[in-house]
Formats: C-alpha cells, sequence, structure tokens
C-alpha cells in the first residue's frame, strides 16, 4: 500500500506544529508532550520520505537519528584524546 507524497507531507507538517505547540508549552526536562511530538515527526518524516522514494525514486537532504547512533558515538568519541577529536573535527 503506497501512501501520496503530498499527503504524507501534509502529516508531517502537521507533526511538526505540533511539535511546536509541545516545545512552547514545555514543562521542564522530559516533558512526555515534548517527547511524544518529537517521536510523531520522526515517524512521520519517514513515511514521507518512504512514499517521496517510491513515488518519484528522491529522498530529502534530511536524516533521522535513532539514539542508538548518538551513544556510539558518544562510545567512540571517549575513546579518543583530544587530538584525535581535533582532527576528526577538521
Amino acid at each position: 500500500m503506497s501512501i501520496d507524497p503530498r499527503v504524507a507531507l501534509q502529516s508531517l507538517t502537521a507533526a511538526l506544529e505540533e511539535h511546536l505547540v509541545a516545545a512552547s508549552a514545555r514543562r521542564g526536562e522530559g516533558d512526555p508532550t515534548v517527547e511524544a511530538a518529537f517521536f510523531a515527526v520522526a515517524d512521520a518524516f519517514e513515511v514521507y520520505e518512504d512514499s517521496l522514494y517510491e513515488a518519484y525514486s528522491e529522498v530529502t537532504p534530511l536524516q533521522v537519528f535513532d539514539d542508538d547512533e548518538e551513544d556510539q558515538d558518544e562510545d567512540n568519541n571517549e575513546l579518543l584524546d583530544e587530538d584525535e577529536l581535533e582532527i576528526l573535527d577538521q
């Protein structure tokens, strides 16, 4: 079942708007409303990206990062000394 990219884009836009509303009404760190809106944006983006590719063989210049990927990057950076990190940043 394919989804029209225009419909997926409308869902993504709505998810982004909901995220903005949640972020502006945030009640401290780890607000569950903000967290839910965050994941809704990520999910809606993936649906849009998939539908765009399926319909037009096209992708966006954006990428959703998993927490696991960020944690792995942080773990890898902890193993490097400051000189090695400087080289990586260049």
